[in-house]
């Protein structure tokens, strides 16, 4: 028979996928800034790779933020589990 896992287990693996989640995003923002530097000398090739990263950099933060929140409703309802708090 498995074990649940502890409330405890479950806030450390949602801080760590947080952790993914905003490690990626910089990541991706680093890249695409450098991508972005490494192309405005080409004629136009640079300002539509700077309006397409900054429309990407928006969804980007957008997306990591909804799985963030998504994350945070995982960890409360571990918690009202662990806690015995769940009323619904």
């Amino acid at each position: 028979m498995a074990q649940q896992p502890s409330y405890s287990d479950i806030q450390k693996a949602v801080r760590v996928e947080k952790f993914r989640v905003w490690a990626a995003w910089f990541a991706g923002g680093f890249v695409m800034l450098g991508i972005t530097n490494a192309s405005s000398d080409i004629a136009y090739l640079g300002d539509i790779m700077l309006i397409l990263f900054t429309v990407g950099l928006v969804a980007f933060t957008f997306v990591a933020f909804k799985m963030t929140n998504a994350l945070n409703r995982k960890a409360e309802a571990a918690r009202r589990e662990a806690l015995g708090d769940d009323l619904m």
